[in-house]
């Protein structure tokens, strides 16, 4: 297998020397949408069939236009001959809607969610979400744009004649084999994809033009600019736009993560320019910087050899022609009021750690991974939250390599990353937040409203695919007035010292006087300790005798439960 590795390695890059015209995705338009996902195949190297996936043809989908306000049906027929989902990434809707993990779509059937639109203007996605087949089925070619349009974005003076002046670029890097298939678990994705096309090129007319940017890859991140620091503005992040366009020469986008911005060609017909990713400026920890964890033993085999690693490549070639008709020629100064959550309104805060299942240099940056020392579980809820609820979410990443968190049902506003404001391209509605590794945290606040149903879950991952689909995931419901469920975790406690030589002490804020049974586990699941206590605002666990590494605490009072991971030095 390494032969055939390193064969196509040399093999595809030569394939692929000439450029292409970029494809842009056709667009549906309506309040009935049809979807046939589909096997299919594309010549993506001179001579050579890649067995691809697709919806409405061989590869991606068509884009969807949809308006806030509009009552819409979505009918996904699954072609494929396999089980499937699809998922409407980064949007507001019913569980029942979402497209998770629990809404199978079987071979031969046709799924149809129907929702009234309630998302501001942004850009959205949809893909597959099949647990342990995501980053199959999104590797090999199914995903597509959502554009969901508002009034207060009509109302700004702002390119949007799709595919002339505002131009979706899906931005993926892949892996083949030698025999030109896709490789969906590998370090080798040194091809990369713009809306399907190798070695894109665009005619872009000489004025202000936008672009509608997707990170789709499975695993890598990009720090995307323009060659000689060109200045573009940013008008928009996953959920919506800014308050105000924002001047920047690079704009960092993990997977799963939107942006949209402008550029402004005006005056500049005749030249070329080349969108880039600077990834030798990526701080190490990152998925395609020059070492994917800070820890000097923690690496991804083949990664080292993977040129596009730490290296700056070219992403997209612009070619500037003559301008089109009613131009956009001028940056707008502002754009839509921001209306962050006050922190004060929050009446619940969740603690995820993110951290290897086994301890030790290979799994620090290759896993598996687990939320609060748990893979992910399809019958196990981690949390129920009422509807209504405004909460803060602390995320901490005790792991060797950087994750994409990413929700469903809700857009959030980040609150700090590593206790600092979050940077100004960060400060709008978000639905994915890459959390830095080695102890980096991250906090964001949202609010659960609308959408209650007590038996089909919403999914909080990592939006690394691979991470995801073995087992870095946990699911939440949401409660409504008429809810039978019972809270699933533990009123708020906290450990320190954490990590300790010599005991944690568990503090807690509730429950005081109750009799509880304490369930310590380490890394590999297995049952340490096992002991009733009286909970008091302090308890003792000794930990001196055990082994260093992670361990799970999980405090079970009556019906309620919660864990808390802990590392011992």
């Amino acid at each position: 297998m390494k032969t055939i590795y390193i064969l196509a390695f040399f093999l595809i890059p030569f394939l692929s020397s000439s450029q292409n015209p970029l494809a842009i995705p056709p667009v549906l338009t309506g309040n009935n949408f049809e979807l046939n996902l589909q096997n299919s195949s594309r010549e993506f190297f001179p001579g050579v069939s890649t067995n691809t996936m697709g919806a409405n043809g061989s590869l991606l989908g068509p884009t969807l236009i949809l308006n806030k306000g509009d009552f819409v049906t979505m009918n996904v027929s699954n072609n494929l001959g396999e089980p499937t989902t699809i998922h409407w990434h980064g949007m507001h809707v019913s569980a029942a809607n979402d497209g998770g993990p629990h809404t199978v779509i079987a071979p031969g059937t046709t799924w149809s969610p129907q929702f009234t639109v309630l998302d501001h203007a942004a850009t959205y996605w949809y893909h597959p979400h099949l647990h342990m087949k995501t980053a199959e089925h999104v590797t090999k070619g199914i995903a597509g744009f959502i554009i969901v349009k508002d009034d207060d974005e009509a109302a700004l003076n702002l390119p949007r004649s799709y595919g002339t002046d505002d131009f979706p670029l899906v931005i993926q890097s892949r892996a083949f084999d030698a025999d030109g298939q896709f490789i969906v678990q590998t370090a080798a994705d040194d091809v990369m994809l713009v809306n399907g096309t190798i070695d894109p090129y665009l005619e872009a007319p000489a004025l202000v033009v936008r672009f509608r940017l997707l990170n789709g890859s499975t695993d890598r991140a990009y720090l995307l600019g323009f060659e000689g620091d060109m200045t573009f503005y940013q008008i928009a992040t996953d959920g919506g736009l800014l308050g105000a366009p924002l001047s920047l020469t690079r704009l960092q986008l993990a997977p799963g993560e939107r942006a949209e911005i402008l550029l402004n060609l005006d005056g500049m017909q005749g030249q070329s320019i080349r969108l880039k990713s600077f990834a030798s400026e990526l701080p190490n920890g990152i998925y395609g910087a020059a070492s994917p964890s800070p820890m000097p033993v923690a690496t991804i085999p083949g990664y080292s050899n993977n040129p596009l690693n730490g290296s700056d490549f070219d992403i997209l070639r612009i070619d500037v022609v003559s301008p089109s008709a009613n131009p956009v020629t001028s940056i707008p100064a502002t754009l839509v009021a921001q209306t962050p959550i006050p922190e004060a309104q929050a009446q619940k805060t969740h603690t995820l750690t993110f951290q290897p299942q086994q301890m030790g240099p290979a799994g620090m940056a290759n896993g598996p991974f687990v939320i609060n020392g748990a893979s992910f579980d399809l019958d196990v809820i981690n949390y129920e939250i009422p509807l209504g609820n405004t909460e803060i979410w602390q995320l901490t990443n005790m792991s060797g390599i950087a994750h994409p968190f990413h929700i469903h049902d809700v857009q959030f506003y980040i609150l700090d990353i590593n206790g600092a404001a979050p940077p100004a391209y960060l400060q709008g509605r978000k639905d994915v937040v890459l959390v830095p590794p080695m102890g980096g945290t991250v906090r964001f606040i949202t609010q659960f409203n609308d959408f209650a149903d007590d038996e089909v879950p919403y999914m909080y991952h990592c939006h690394m695919l691979t991470h995801e689909d073995a087992g870095m995931m946990g699911q939440f419901v949401v409660n409504g007035p008429n809810a039978t469920g019972t809270v699933s975790e533990q009123s708020a406690f906290f450990a320190y010292p954490n990590p300790a030589t010599d005991a944690w002490k568990v503090v807690f804020e509730e429950n005081i006087g109750q009799r509880s049974t304490f369930v310590l586990r380490n890394s590999v699941g297995k049952i340490i300790r096992n002991v009733e206590l009286i909970v008091e605002p302090e308890v003792q666990i000794p930990c001196s005798e055990l082994p260093s590494g992670w361990y799970v605490l999980e405090v079970r009072t009556g019906r309620q439960r919660a864990s808390l991971s802990l590392l011992k030095m």
